[in-house]
């Protein structure tokens, strides 16, 4: 099962600084046939205004990760930790039993992210901050890069530790170039190209548009042009 949901069918909200679209159920927006697909709760696309941002705010027992599609985001939070994520990289927040945080824009352009939330595996984890850098070039002929996991398989790859059995994870596709996901039963995938076109499982797909995938047990995305995709697979539950 593959259900495509266009970049024109999401819901958002436009607050001027901010311009977000929301891919599941989130703040002003309800749609009770899009609250999550398995652990994953919330994919917002968000276009952050210069010098604009998300004053210090607090979260708990949810896993927060930022993927920054173009320009950069500044965090700081009550842990002590300050950085400063570019294009294409990926941050992390583990909230666990509670942290306060803010996200900025700070550069002279618009930024653009996705804002990813996954439902953790256990309540109550001590929460921490990390960031990493996603090598484009070199993951063009690499595949999936994992950025974000909690999946045993993962260990010791570098990908940055959450709170969960699931993955985030982005390639980079030149048009021509397909990669191809294995689906275990129990598990649920959900894909956006951050830009350019794909088609998955034959299913076409343009950016910033979504694919809900469960019950495929090989998945393979093909560029229909250079094409950066993210992606995140979690238990279907």
């Amino acid at each position: 099962m593959i259900d495509i949901r266009p970049f024109a069918t999401l819901g958002g909200a436009d607050h001027g600084w901010l311009k977000a679209r929301h891919h599941f159920s989130f703040a002003g927006y309800h749609d009770p046939a899009r609250m999550h697909w398995g652990r994953l709760r919330v994919w917002n696309d968000d276009e952050i205004a210069p010098g604009k941002g998300f004053d210090p705010h607090p979260h708990r027992d949810m896993e927060i990760i930022t993927y920054v599609r173009e320009g950069a985001i500044t965090h700081k939070d009550s842990m002590g930790n300050e950085g400063r994520t570019e294009a294409g990289d990926v941050q992390i927040m583990s909230a666990g039993t509670g942290v306060v945080h803010g996200e900025w824009n700070l550069e002279p352009e618009v930024t653009k992210i996705f804002q990813i939330w996954i439902i953790p595996d256990r309540l109550g984890a001590a929460p921490h901050w990390g960031a990493k850098r996603f090598p484009k070039a070199a993951a063009r002929d690499a595949g999936f890069e994992v950025l974000a996991s909690g999946r045993a398989q993962d260990a010791g790859t570098g990908a940055l530790p959450i709170n969960v059995d699931g993955a985030v994870m982005a390639a980079t596709l030149p048009a021509g170039q397909a990669v191809t996901l294995d689906l275990a039963p129990g598990r649920a995938a959900y894909l956006v190209p951050a830009r350019g076109a794909v088609t998955v499982n034959g299913a076409a797909l343009g950016a910033r548009d979504g694919a809900a995938i469960r019950e495929e047990r090989r998945v393979e995305i093909a560029a229909a042009e250079d094409a950066e995709v993210v992606l995140v697979e979690v238990a279907d539950a």
